[in-house]
């Protein structure tokens, strides 16, 4: 893999960026403070923006200088601010491979943006990283994220039973992947 970091995407409708300085605002406004965007993912909602200033986001601003670190915020182009996330949540070196993260403020969920913004990143990351594996999980009860998945290409490898936990509890993970010889296949 070449690691180039995250660098800055786009689509029709969104651009795809690391995280600035005033993007903690937006993130507890859009996404960060709502238990049905959490619900299914390992994070406690956050109580203020300055709260997520102070762990969260400082932790992404001090690592988005690194070559391998991949966290994009997603910047609806209409209102030019961003409303979810996605990344690399992790990365294997030996078996060049990466296992992607995301979310989406309640408000965007079910209108495509998810689905555009990670087929944006799996593109970036075959065809500039070099990287030959990308998955993906998710919990069986949220099946919409599994949704995502499929459309952006991965498919379903299995659901390892009670190897997750999430702000549900102990939970199955669905696990889905791609990789580089299928996207070039179907591209």
């Amino acid at each position: 893999m070449e690691h180039l970091g995250t660098k800055t995407l786009e689509t029709e409708r969104l651009i795809l960026r690391k995280t600035i300085g005033s993007d903690a605002e937006y993130m507890f406004e859009n996404w960060a403070n709502d238990r049905r965007v959490s619900k299914y993912l390992t994070w406690q909602v956050y109580e203020s923006a300055q709260q997520l200033r102070d762990t969260y986001h400082k932790y992404l601003t001090e690592n988005q200088s690194r070559k391998d670190f991949y966290d994009w915020k997603i910047v609806l182009k209409e209102i030019n601010e961003p409303i979810g996330s996605i990344g690399v949540v992790r990365l294997r070196e030996d078996t060049a491979e990466v296992e992607i993260g995301y979310c989406i403020g309640f408000k965007w969920w079910h209108q495509g943006y998810m689905t555009e913004a990670f087929s944006r990143v799996i593109r970036f990351l075959f065809e500039e990283v070099g990287v030959n594996r990308i998955s993906a999980r998710h919990d069986p009860n949220n099946p919409h994220s599994g949704d995502v998945m499929k459309k952006c290409g991965l498919r379903y490898e299995g659901t390892h039973r009670q190897s997750g936990k999430n702000n549900q509890g102990i939970c199955d993970e669905s696990i889905y992947a791609i990789l580089k010889e299928d996207y070039l296949k179907d591209k």
